[in-house]
């Protein structure tokens, strides 16, 4: 078996199968092997640039971590037995290329700073990604609202009917939330974006190291200034935690009202039967199981969100082992996060909303007393205060038709509507939920001249964020390719 470099110089005796379970960092490991490889070349030819390391030791160094880089690392660098992969890829380095190379990897170097920066590294992808999959959603709620600016459905407060709007409209509020949940992603992302390699364990390093040149090698934006900072510095892991847990929030009411939707009761949307379960009872059942999923990974990305605080809450400068505790915490999250978008975008995209059966909702439950209200007021002169007084006061007599809103004018306000030019077919207008929404064209409005100017500046600042995402993601890979193909050319 390939032995642990780092152990074997200090310390002595056998680990119990349980210690090196509570020591082996290794589920959260898989997540960043291979970050870890880019970091090592990195770290190699930064060493080799600065004259650190010698040609030929750099050259086999380099050979080796291709070499692993190509093959793929095998499984058993995450044996427990090492307690995390840094010290895995190193043993089985050292095993191919002997001693007097591999024992020259970590200098000018502690796992402190190549852990962080490997945890950045990968995180930076996944905040790439998440923000992409978000723009994904938003694209599907942008396509499916153009199709429906003119279809007419209740909108609630409290779960009760309030006042008409628009199947457009209501997507719509969704696709602002996201909007700004990619916004939190990008933010993260700049501060997620710098290196903290060249920090060492804590107090830098007394060796030559360039931290710019490998920082801009990997692609980083710049550097942790402060070393201590950038080795125990895991506020832009929290950052993510609780971007993702904001984000699932959102999809959670998204999957949450689909859920109410799809049962006969309410009867608005169909879902595909790909995003169903069935019962292994009931034959008749088509539950809507993939989005109740979604509902609870909320919780569990919050929860995430709430250890990774607690962990690191009160901890003192600079690392400390709890940090370990966190990546795995950091990991579930931010894929929870993007499989929960992904899944949305599917049930969002194949599902079939019944128009028909919304527009018999639209107006009920008085929901367009507010409109009635809002003419009184605006056409015939009415303080609203006692316009709403009035309707409401038919309302509650079950008389929302030209005679009673005359009669609760004459017992409340003391004035006849009627005289004032109020008909039945005014009263019949400003009760149609067409009507209602219709009126409604402010910024941001139902109204379907409304929607479609939300509709295309909501689409202008979708395509700015698919573009900063795809030039990020390409100006990431452009720097990695160059990485890799310079440390082909130095291990020639």
């Amino acid at each position: 078996m390939v032995q642990d470099v780092v152990r074997g110089g200090r310390l002595d005796g056998e680990r119990t199968e349980d210690v090196n379970w509570l020591l082996s960092s290794a589920e959260g490991d898989r997540y960043i092997a291979d970050a870890d490889l880019l970091v090592d070349l990195a770290h190699v030819l930064m060493l080799l640039r600065q004259g650190i390391l010698g040609e030929p030791e750099a050259r086999t160094l380099l050979g080796g971590l291709l070499s692993l880089r190509d093959s793929g690392l095998p499984g058993s660098v995450l044996d427990p037995s090492f307690e995390d992969i840094h010290a895995g890829i190193e043993a089985h380095l050292t095993a191919m290329v002997g001693d007097e190379a591999g024992g020259r990897l970590h200098v000018a170097r502690s796992r402190n700073d190549e852990v962080a920066t490997c945890l950045r590294l990968r995180l930076r992808d996944e905040l790439l990604g998440a923000a992409g999959d978000a723009c994904a959603l938003r694209a599907v709620l942008l396509e499916v609202a153009a199709s429906h600016a003119e279809s007419v459905m209740p909108g609630f407060t409290h779960l009760q009917h309030a006042q008409p709007t628009t199947l457009a409209h209501h997507l719509l509020a969704y696709s602002g939330a996201l909007e700004r949940d990619t916004a939190r992603l990008l933010d993260c992302y700049a501060r997620t974006n710098r290196s903290p390699l060249g920090a060492a364990a804590l107090a830098s390093t007394g060796f030559p190291v360039d931290r710019e040149w490998t920082a801009a090698r990997l692609g980083f934006s710049g550097i942790l200034e402060n070393s201590m900072d950038a080795v125990s510095g895991r506020d832009f892991a929290l950052e993510a935690l609780s971007c993702s847990a904001v984000l699932t929030g959102t999809l959670s009411r998204l999957a949450g009202e689909l859920v109410l939707w799809s049962s006969p009761l309410v009867g608005f949307v169909v879902l595909d039967d790909s995003y169903c379960s069935t019962s292994s009872i009931m034959p008749q059942k088509k539950n809507p199981d993939t989005l109740e999923l979604v509902r609870a990974k909320a919780s569990s990305v919050s929860g995430a969100l709430a250890a990774s605080l607690g962990i690191v809450r009160g901890l003192p400068q600079s690392y400390n082992r709890d940090l370990q505790e966190l990546s795995r915490h950091l990991w579930r999250g931010v894929d929870d996060a993007r499989r929960s978008l992904r899944v949305m975008a599917g049930a969002l995209r194949t599902a079939r909303f019944d128009t028909g059966r919304m527009a018999e909702e639209a107006g009920r439950g008085g929901s367009t007393a507010t409109e009635l209200a809002d003419t009184l007021a605006r056409e015939f002169g009415m303080p609203f205060r006692t316009a709403h007084r009035v309707v409401a006061g038919a309302v509650r007599r079950g008389r929302l038709d030209l005679a009673g809103i005359e009669a609760e004018a004459l017992a409340t306000a003391e004035i006849s509507l009627v005289a004032r030019g109020l008909d039945q077919g005014r009263v019949d207008r400003a009760l149609d939920p067409l009507e209602s929404v219709r009126v409604r064209g402010t910024a941001g409005g139902p109204a379907p001249g409304a929607v479609r100017s939300t509709l295309g500046s909501a689409g202008a600042r979708l395509e700015r964020d698919r573009a900063f995402v795809i030039g990020e993601q390409e100006r990431v890979r452009v720097a990695i390719d160059g990485l890799v193909a310079a440390a082909r050319e130095a291990a020639v």
